[in-house]
């Protein structure tokens, strides 16, 4: 039988399968029975996933390496990012509720292979974060009993010299995972217990660290003798930034637990954007009282608040500082912790992943296998990986996916959203909830504006864009958008001397690249949005979610070739699994005729 070549109709009907968007049922996006979650659980959550390693460990490491003094500029710019994403958060975390959010965010709005990378990078973010808070707890734990671990391992283990894997393995950090995922398998009771009283704790001494510190603070160790405000200049901010951007990671646990809030609409919105001001002005003034009370080029990466304190010969204040890191690390670890099994049932449950990490237990609701294999998973890579390239994969991994978080917040608000279809019966109309989890239904449905079509006024002068069928401008659009913030971003990052370019031809392709971003954008402005009643909408669509996706993508520039190589291989891993398995085994896909 002679081999032939797929037809254009195969073809095309393959692309469709990628990008085929999810269907929202209420049997699957129901809250929880018991929305046993307040406004103040859940900024309380946020703040125990942000409040950690960013503030103990990254403050130190950033001052000291990069930024100086003007850390405290870099975490500004890195807290602009994160509200900017934190606002298309706030937005989707009550239309569409769950585990692995920013998964389910790409799965309704941009597509099925698209939501399977996101949720594929989501997954080793998550398993990079938890690995690396047990390792920042395992240091500070180290510190207080005189680091005779540290020393104990050095003398009997030899070290090595490989790229991404620490010198020596850290034994307490393993054990610190198991007995973290350990107590997250008692239920979501005992874990949210167990968070709040840490996160209270934390927030308690960083309270302490800023009236101290602004009790022993010396303006002179910001002065020109010392190095000055910012010793490595904008590159050096922009490089902190990057990294600082870690910080803000974990303000998704609230969107993750929104199923269970009490009043969805209103606190998710609410605790997104209360818990990432506070949290940034936390590391402001943290950061202030750091680099004031000792020279920045004197600190210890490792425990830079802890060894300010010993510095300045206040060695029981140190004792309190290195008391709360813990107290924060444990929270972060936590949190991580109980959302990783989650976002892999999620995956699972929806077909894209395989089905026995679906399996949850009846009682506690836990999913038993994903959270035992990924909970070893968790403790082999907090074993071996080095501190710092946990860090740097992290923050790829976080500013890639709020760059489709970012570009599905502005697909979705040129869709025509309906409420979630009931399983009861296929011809029950559902009752209209504005409010509620949406989906994007076809044009012949629709009543009234449609978004996604050309505005009335603009049709005369751009009756071009008219012609096109509906969503394609937008589509178009919205790709163009990208791929000329990644060329603003380079020229922008890099220069003129990276780039090896005459002068002119630095200015001409700055231009262009600036020219085709606005142009993007003014097309997305030409077109009609929907506006949905009695839920929060991100103000200035397109133009706040498109700062976003140039914002984060100037940080990802920042970060080294190296990790992005390593992420890169990892999407590769990731493609066999979901052409393999995922888009076969996939609901959506059961559903096609």
């Amino acid at each position: 039988m002679a081999w032939r070549l797929p037809s254009a109709a195969s073809l095309a009907h393959f692309c469709r399968k990628l990008n085929r968007l999810k269907t929202l049922e209420e049997s699957t996006m129901e809250t929880s029975p018991s929305r046993s979650l307040s406004m103040l659980d859940l900024i309380l959550l946020g703040l125990g996933g942000m409040v950690g390693v960013g503030l103990y460990v990254l403050t130190g490491t950033v001052a000291r390496q990069m930024a100086g003094p003007a850390v405290l500029v870099s975490y500004m710019v890195a807290a602009v990012a994160a509200l900017l994403v934190a606002l298309c958060y706030a937005e989707f975390g009550p239309r569409v509720p769950g585990p692995g959010s920013a998964y389910l965010f790409t799965y309704v709005s941009m597509g099925e292979l698209w939501a399977f990378l996101v949720g594929w990078t989501l997954l080793l973010v998550v398993l990079l974060h938890s690995a690396l808070a047990a390792q920042a707890c395992s240091g500070y734990l180290d510190a207080m009993f005189g680091h005779q671990i540290h020393s104990f391992t050095e003398t009997h283990i030899s070290t090595w010299q490989v790229p991404f894997l620490a010198r020596y393995p850290d034994f307490l950090a393993p054990g610190i995972i198991l007995l973290a995922f350990a107590f997250v398998s008692c239920g979501a009771r005992v874990f949210s217990w167990l968070n709040h009283t840490f996160t209270v704790v934390s927030l308690c001494v960083i309270l302490f660290i800023i009236i101290l510190g602004f009790s022993l603070a010396r303006l002179q160790n910001w002065s020109a003798e010392e190095g000055g405000f910012a010793p490595f200049g904008f590159s050096g901010i922009m490089a902190g930034a990057a990294i600082c951007f870690y910080a803000f990671e974990g303000f998704g646990i609230i969107t993750a637990s929104s199923k269970k809030a009490r009043n969805l609409q209103k606190a998710v919105p609410m605790a997104v954007a209360i818990s990432i001001i506070l949290v940034t002005t936390a590391y402001i003034l943290v950061s202030t009282v750091l680099t004031l009370m000792v020279p920045w080029h004197s600190l210890d990466p490792d425990s830079a608040l802890a060894d300010a304190f010993y510095q300045r010969g206040y060695s029981w204040a140190g004792f309190i500082v290195t008391a709360g890191s813990i107290c924060a690390m444990i929270t972060v670890l936590l949190s991580k912790v109980f959302s990783l099994p989650r976002i892999v049932c999620t995956m699972a449950a929806d077909g894209l992943f395989f089905q026995v990490f679906a399996r949850v237990h009846p009682r506690t609701q836990v999913p038993v296998v994903g959270t035992l294999v990924f909970g070893v998973l968790t403790a082999l890579l907090a074993l071996v990986l080095d501190f710092d390239a946990l860090v740097q994969f992290i923050s790829f991994g976080a500013l890639l996916i709020y760059i489709f978080v970012a570009a599905s917040t502005i697909r979705l608000h040129f869709q025509k959203t309906s409420p979630p279809r009931s399983l009861g019966s296929a011809s029950a109309e559902p009752e209209a909830n504005p409010s509620g989890p949406l989906q994007p239904v076809s044009d012949e449905h629709a009543s009234g504006p449609k978004p996604g079509k050309l505005q009335p006024a603009l049709r005369p002068y751009l009756g071009f864009l008219g012609e096109c069928s509906h969503g394609t401008a937008v589509t178009w659009a919205l790709g163009l958008l990208v791929a000329s913030a990644i060329t603003l971003s380079g020229v922008l990052i890099f220069g003129d001397s990276a780039l090896h370019l005459p002068r002119w031809g630095y200015i001409l392709l700055l231009l262009l690249s600036g020219v085709t971003f606005l142009l993007s954008l003014a097309v997305l402005v030409a077109h009609q949005q929907e506006r949905v009643q009695d839920t929060f909408q991100v103000p200035l669509v397109p133009l706040t979610p498109a700062l976003s996706i140039l914002l984060n993508i100037c940080l990802m520039l920042n970060l080294s070739y190296v990790t992005w190589l390593c992420f890169f291989v990892w999407l590769l891993i990731g493609l066999p699994v979901y052409f393999g398995y995922g888009i076969w085994h996939s609901k959506e896909n059961q559903r096609e005729p």
